[in-house]
């Protein structure tokens, strides 16, 4: 790998799938891993991080399962410096036609004291023993010295090239509490550069938090000074602020290729449609002005603004909106559309759906189209997305009927699919939510508390569907749900009940310590 620092080419290393899934709220079942890593692969990520296997039963069977399926990206599990962890991973990976196996240990003076309880000898030999047996399992291995951007210098060097002649062929350089500065992250790297003697045997990575706001612009810091691989999460997603946003580094490279002369291999026109996808299987809604992916990110309202752009669009515009897969939402449907035609338009928007699935989103469309004038891209993406991910659930909404107003006391009556058993319940609450969730609180009981209820608009217009957010919390774990319908009730039981399947797929989780890295 000696002309590593001399290649354009920038590995994208994906973990919207471990790291992201760190995030507070968020969790993933099987299906929505394994629905995330194919368009992943189809977007063209080098390597997919699809979980932390020691972590729980669900986690090691997710990189087993997404093993068995991806066949061009690699598959990565993390472990800790533990020869436990490390074996847990490589039998995850088992299938994999490309893995690698992730391991790290915390290599500065605040963790090694606090944290690890370790002296700085102990910690090194770790590394040595950890890359050494993970490389005896799997051919491909990366090492990461948690919390690097605060080490010692002299001791990141020495454990870096520990890791190197112990076999690791990936060195990743984590700003691990987003606490670094572009020119010193990027010296941080030239110094590996220049002090590591082995360093040409390995390509170096990125790992950057977002607590200070600056975990892309030190990736490309990083980049800039020879690492060649950037490890980040679609739509910034991960613990804290987050990691680089996966979607802002690649529009980066891909705009500024003139003071950035590197290249990814993804995809851009697929940046959209991940976007979406990880934002309604995490519940976690993109913010508005979000850079790439946020609704205002190609919209102009100043009117100097839109005159400029009505004459040349590059006069606002440094990226197309084609060119990350935004399409202008329109009207493309209506209530005597027939299967076919939807079946085309999905195919159009990007979604293969088997026989099954295509029924369930039709019958979705020809309900929404009876009680909607005007159907937008927007309004089928929404429909898709939230009865595709939504097959494997325990609990299933079947019917319900709220009865609300200024006098008396809001009622809610609910029907229920719970674990193949169909309940019902009639239940009163403080207004029309309320009354709702009190009554699935009934037919499945349970002590979450309500930590966030938040509506907004698929697309324009008094009719327009609307996508509810539901936090749940219980025992220190919080879980986000979405729904989206025409009605904002209907869509608020759809949001809850998928906030509490997510809890059951949550509630098996362990936090093994130095979790992060």
């Amino acid at each position: 790998m000696s002309d590593t620092l001399h290649s354009d080419r920038v590995r994208i290393f994906d973990t919207t799938l471990r790291d992201g899934e760190q995030s507070p709220g968020a969790s993933m079942n099987l299906d929505e891993k394994i629905r995330i890593a194919e368009i992943l692969e189809q977007m063209g990520v080098d390597v997919i991080e699809a979980g932390f296997p020691i972590a729980s039963n669900g986690d090691f069977e997710a990189v087993h399962e997404i093993s068995k399926i991806l066949r061009e990206s690699t598959v990565c599990g993390l472990a800790r410096a533990d020869k436990k962890d490390i074996e847990r991973a490589a039998e995850a990976l088992k299938p994999a036609r490309h893995k690698r196996i992730h391991t790290f240990i915390s290599t500065s003076p605040l963790h090694m004291k606090y944290k690890l309880q370790m002296d700085p000898e102990d910690v090194c030999q770790a590394v040595i023993d950890s890359v050494k047996w993970a490389r005896n399992l799997c051919d491909d291995v990366e090492w990461s010295p948690e919390d690097g951007t605060r080490t010692e210098h002299d001791f990141l060097c020495r454990t870096v090239e520990s890791a190197i002649n112990a076999g690791a062929t990936t060195i990743n350089i984590p700003d691990t509490v987003g606490y670094s500065t572009p020119d010193e992250f990027g010296s941080l790297i030239s110094m590996l550069f220049l002090r590591v003697p082995n360093i040409d045997k390995a390509i170096v990575s990125t790992h950057c938090h977002n607590d200070l706001g600056l975990a892309v612009a030190n990736s490309l810091a990083g980049v800039a000074n020879g690492a060649r691989q950037v490890e980040c999460a679609v739509n910034g997603l991960g613990e804290r602020a987050g990691n680089a946003a996966l979607e802002e580094v690649v529009m980066s490279l891909h705009t500024r290729s003139d003071i950035l002369p590197y290249r990814s291999t993804i995809k851009t026109e697929f940046i959209t449609r991940v976007s979406h996808l990880v934002s309604t299987v995490t519940g976690f809604v993109v913010q508005n002005n979000k850079a790439i992916v946020g609704a205002n990110a190609f919209a102009h309202e100043a009117g100097i603004h839109q005159d400029g752009m009505l004459k040349h669009s590059g006069t606002y515009e440094i990226m197309t909106p084609e060119s990350v897969g935004l399409v202008q939402s329109k009207l493309v449907l209506g209530k005597h559309s027939g299967r076919h035609a939807f079946r085309s338009k999905l195919q159009e928007l990007g979604y293969d759906l088997g026989d099954n699935a295509i029924e369930d989103a039709f019958t979705r469309f020809k309900n929404l189209a009876d009680r909607k004038k005007d159907i937008f891209d927007d309004d089928l993406v929404a429909i898709v997305d939230d009865e595709v991910l939504r097959t494997n659930d325990r609990i299933r909404l079947l019917s319900m009927k709220v009865i609300c107003g200024t006098h008396d006391r809001q009622t809610a009556d609910l029907e229920l699919e719970i674990d193949g058993t169909t309940k019902a319940t009639s239940a009163t609450g403080d207004g029309p939510v309320d009354a709702t969730f009190n009554a699935i609180k009934d037919l499945f009981p349970h002590k979450a508390l309500l930590q966030l209820y938040q509506v907004s608009a698929v697309t324009q217009g008094t009719d327009a569907q609307a996508e509810v957010t539901v936090r749940l919390e219980e025992n220190g774990k919080s879980v986000n749900g979405q729904g989206a319908d025409t009605d904002t009730l209907v869509a608020s039981a759809r949001a809850y009940v998928n906030a509490l399947n997510k809890l059951l797929v949550k509630r098996d989780k362990t936090a093994p310590r130095a979790l992060s890295a």
